[in-house]
């Protein structure tokens, strides 16, 4: 393993990479931030920071801003890559040659690829068939970028089959306001990642409707037993949905303003159109995409869904808001376990 700090890149300036990248440059170590345009990094060089994603939050020094893949990649010992997973096949599919063979690649994406419902390492394996599996690692938590960027102590969870992969992300991204665990359960982790946005859409619709105390925790408890049924479905361990990856970040999404599934709910249990809500927000909220993945892994691995099935509709079936908790509460009685 290298000392640390080692050279790593983040390909994808979005809020989450750039804050990252950020991160692992404020420990002293060599980042390359990877834009998709020449445009998009002549900005970010000549500003210094990120205007759009995070205005007032200067570059260290050893953060560089790279449009040109074999120049970002070159020499690098990790390779974080942040973008939505609709853009993530392509995203992988385009730096691949350019990875270094024993360089560990980290996903934080948390969402899983349509239409067949991928996790973003299984995506890697069809794009990457030649770099080692060990070496692949994923990263979930409670982890809202605005709070981690302003220093406000977080915690987060790296997973990946090898000890040696784990411990390097571990040491790049580990600081004293950022504390990062280690796992071997890399489905487990994926899936509470991704998994968790739809909640946090049940959850701003119970916001929306002001049910109650009662009524949001009991919907994020039964939410987080329908994920965690789907990810042990699937191959996930039973105590990562109890850890940072599961309820960890169900708590933080499902009650934070800053989360954009949250806040999509939200207005949706106001009556606003979904393409006016993410219009006016200017952003990706993994859980739409995701809610329709969850549903056909649900339905091939035979996992009843009932919030999940309920947010499609909501988001795709013209079912309004205000429908969801009369329908969740007449569903016949049944023993909690």
């Amino acid at each position: 393993m290298p000392d640390h700090p080692f050279p790593l890149a983040v390909v994808g300036a979005t809020t989450w990479g750039t804050t990252l990248a950020v991160l692992a440059a404020r420990g002293g170590a060599p980042v390359r931030l990877l834009c998709r345009t020449p445009d998009e990094a002549d900005a970010l060089r000549r500003t210094g920071e990120h205007t759009r994603r995070l205005p007032g939050v200067p570059f260290p020094d050893t953060l560089s801003v790279e449009h040109d893949p074999a120049k970002a990649l070159s020499e690098t010992h990790l390779v974080i890559v942040a973008v939505p997973s609709d853009r993530f096949r392509q995203n992988v599919g385009g730096i691949a040659e350019h990875v270094p063979k024993d360089a560990v690649v980290l996903s934080v994406t948390k969402g899983l690829e349509l239409p067949a419902g991928l996790r973003m390492s299984e995506v890697w394996s069809q794009e990457m068939p030649g770099h080692p599996p060990g070496c692949f690692a994923v990263l979930s938590g409670p982890n809202l970028a605005g709070e981690v960027i302003a220093g406000k102590p977080a915690v987060t969870v790296v997973a990946a089959s090898d000890e040696g992969s784990r411990s390097l992300v571990q040491d790049a991204l580990m600081s004293p306001a950022f504390r990062v665990y280690t796992s071997d359960d890399v489905v487990g982790v994926e899936m509470g990642g991704s998994l968790k946005n739809i909640i946090a859409l049940a959850a701003g619709i119970a916001d929306g409707m002001d049910v109650g105390d009662n009524a949001k925790a009991a919907l994020i408890t039964r939410g987080l037993n329908e994920i965690g049924r789907l990810g042990i479905a699937a191959g996930a361990q039973l105590m990562t949905f109890a850890g940072l990856a599961g309820l960890g970040d169900v708590m933080a999404t499902c009650s934070s303003p800053l989360s954009r599934n949250r806040r999509v709910g939200e207005e949706l249990a106001r009556g606003r159109s979904l393409p006016d809500i993410l219009t006016d927000m200017g952003a990706v909220a993994e859980g739409i995409n995701t809610a329709v993945a969850a549903l056909e892994i649900a339905e091939r691995l035979d996992v009843d869904m009932p919030i999940t099935r309920l947010m499609s509709q909501v988001l795709f079936e013209g079912l309004p808001a205000a429908d969801c908790i009369p329908v969740l509460m007449e569903r016949p009685p049944r023993s909690e376990w």
